[in-house]
């Protein structure tokens, strides 16, 4: 009984501090930009070009992300409230596009960022494309 308390005491001191590790480090900003297209006016540059696909590319998978996130916990919700064959099926049928559409919208993101990366440099990061290319 007393080892059965101190592991519950152990688990719960590095269940609190465990977040704290991961935010150790300085992570660049995530989710939606706070601004997609990042030039004003007619003063726009190739560097502008790229990072306006860039943050195209960031935004729509954050709403694709957030959106699974919403249809899955509604998925769940449907499956959970209705006893009916029916409507836990709809509920399976759900669950199943969205993460079928969710590991689309993703793999496509990996196969072309896998591309970009191949087909460059290894130094050329996205930003610096046009630095490279001597425009």
């Amino acid at each position: 009984m007393v080892y059965a308390r101190r592991i519950l005491a152990l688990t719960a001191v590095i269940m609190v501090l465990l977040p704290y590790g991961v935010f150790a480090q300085q992570q660049p900003q995530r989710g939606l930009p706070t601004k997609i297209v990042p030039c004003t006016g007619v003063d726009c540059k190739c560097q502008d070009l790229i990072t306006l696909g860039q943050n195209i590319i960031n935004a729509g998978i954050f709403i694709a992300v957030f959106l699974s996130a919403i249809l899955f916990a509604y998925a769940g919700w449907l499956y959970l409230s209705n006893e009916a064959i029916g409507q836990q099926q709809k509920a399976k049928k759900v669950f199943s596009n969205v993460a079928i559409g969710l590991i689309i919208v993703l793999s496509a993101w990996l196969i072309v960022n896998t591309l970009l990366s191949s087909m460059l440099k290894d130094s050329i990061v996205w930003t610096n494309i046009c630095e490279n290319l001597g425009l």
